[in-house]
């Protein structure tokens, strides 16, 4: 007698309905390790009940210390920045959560497979931007040149400007962004996030200073009450009481000035690296 057809397991993806689950129960599988990364990221699949799926595993053991970030706390960041994504509705981050793995406890994150077509960022000539493009800032390009970094006039990089604003994102670099091919938009790397200190370093300064759109005006305004209530709940195991007092307070100031935020001059405004 032959042996029954294995039936493969059904590939998971963001569009999924609820691949949060998977990516929190699933057997969790190491196939490598990404070494681009600055702290340890694995590659994984997840599997659970017949659907399987590529993640990103990045244990709490593994992670870099930092001077102004408390040891240990880089994969709660992630997990948090997931929910406050979550809760604006704009899903601008892969499904997330923080879970036991192989090397302990770690944050995993559902993969994105990126379409290279896309782009977003860009060095030009000239002192001005072309029409669809924003102004970062003049970039050193050779030992007597400088071009001009832009970023897409985008409502999507428009809606994580403002994420990257509540949640104080100190590294929004633009390799972080992962534009796929149905048009969706999501950002990675949310570890060094929701410090109480002013922090926000990033390429998307384009908006610098314009008014916020009228949507994000209406997200921001059910942040605030989200971070009274359910979301703040949600919260309060992945981050500190303080730093969750900082967001609402980020929120209150961006509504209260109803405009995209600017450098502040205190810290520099813009990562290094770039991409």
């Amino acid at each position: 007698m032959s042996a029954p057809e294995r039936i493969p397991p059904r590939s998971v993806t963001a569009a999924d309905a609820d691949p949060a689950e998977l990516l929190a129960r699933g057997e969790l599988t190491v196939r490598g390790r990404i070494r681009e990364a600055s702290n340890a990221a694995l590659f994984c699949t997840v599997a659970l009940d017949g659907r399987e799926a590529t993640c990103v595993y990045k244990p709490v053991a593994g992670e870099r210390p930092l001077w102004d970030f408390p040891d240990g706390t880089l994969a709660g960041r992630e997990v948090a920045a997931y929910e406050v994504s979550e809760a604006t509705g704009w899903g601008l981050v892969p499904p997330t959560v923080l879970r036991d793995g192989p090397y302990g406890e770690g944050m995993c994150q559902l993969w994105i497979d990126v379409s290279p077509e896309a782009e977003l960022l860009a060095l030009v000539d000239g002192e001005e931007p072309e029409p669809g493009w924003k102004a970062i800032g003049f970039a050193e390009v050779g030992a007597d040149r400088t071009a001009l970094l832009v970023h897409a006039d985008d409502e999507r990089l428009r809606r994580l400007a403002v994420l990257d604003a509540v949640i104080n994102n100190a590294d929004r670099k633009g390799g972080h962004l992962l534009p796929t091919a149905d048009g969706r938009l999501y950002g990675i790397d949310h570890g060094v996030t929701f410090n109480v200190e002013n922090k926000l370093r990033t390429l998307l300064w384009g908006w610098a200073g314009e008014p916020l759109p009228a949507q994000a005006v209406g997200v921001l305004e059910q942040l605030r009450e989200a971070l009274g209530g359910q979301l703040g709940e949600r919260l309060a195991p992945l981050i500190t009481a303080a730093e969750i007092d900082a967001t609402r307070a980020r929120v209150d100031a961006l509504l209260t000035a109803g405009r995209h935020p600017e450098p502040s001059g205190e810290w520099p405004a813009i990562p290094w690296p770039p991409v």
